[in-house]
């Protein structure tokens, strides 16, 4: 089933309440807007519900009852909240497993080789489909659009890293190590510098001394 299944099928703790980090957050947030438009927090108060869930129990999703929360908080209906959390990818209303493979398949991806992401992640955590969980709990699969840097593609978005220029066998790498505890260090896995040409530089490459 996927990450993103309606909330009214998948089973709800009995109650959420945010810790004191979260209040923390919480009221850094909701002191940008006027009170009579504090529901403009909604999207930021439910990634701090996500991250919340993430960080005491290691699974980043939003239960029904942490809507209800922020429902309550920002004096909106329950549905305005609902409507919110089910409409964006980023937001997931089912338990999802420690680590979050999030694959672009469109075009520039495609193009450069996300077919070969995909397998790589299916083989190394023997997830069969998109929206599943691997049998260890420490994976979760899902295809998503673009990612925004092309430049790199293909780009497999981990929780909320971003690993570029993958192929298979690095991608392979990649989730190795995540089962063994480690975070590589996000970007390019490629020899280059953000999105600058792989190798170097391929112009201007004189320096100011040669050019007299």
């Amino acid at each position: 089933m996927s990450a993103h299944s309606p909330i009214d099928q998948i089973e709800q703790p009995a109650a959420f309440a945010f810790d004191q980090e979260s209040e923390t957050e919480i009221a850094t947030i909701l002191a940008k807007y006027p009170a009579e438009r504090k529901a403009s927090g909604t999207l930021p108060l439910l990634y701090v519900a996500q991250k919340q869930m993430g960080r005491l129990t290691g699974s980043a999703w939003v239960p029904r009852v942490a809507m209800d929360e922020i429902a309550r908080r920002l004096e909106v209906a329950p549905i305005r909240v609902y409507e919110v959390a089910t409409f964006y990818l980023m937001f997931n209303t089912r338990p999802i497993g420690r680590y979050h493979l999030q694959v672009c398949t469109t075009t520039s991806c495609w193009l450069r080789g996300s077919d070969d992401v995909v397998a790589a992640c299916k083989k190394a955590t023997g997830i069969a489909a998109f929206g599943q969980s691997s049998a260890d709990g420490l994976f979760t699969l899902t295809e998503v659009e673009c990612l925004g840097a092309c430049s790199n593609a293909p780009i497999l978005q981990v929780d909320n890293d971003f690993y570029e220029d993958l192929d298979g066998p690095r991608t392979v790498e990649l989730i190795e190590a995540l089962r063994r505890g480690e975070r590589p260090t996000p970007g390019p896995t490629i020899d280059r510098l953000g999105s600058a040409p792989a190798g170097g530089r391929k112009t201007l490459t004189d320096s100011p001394a040669d050019q007299g």
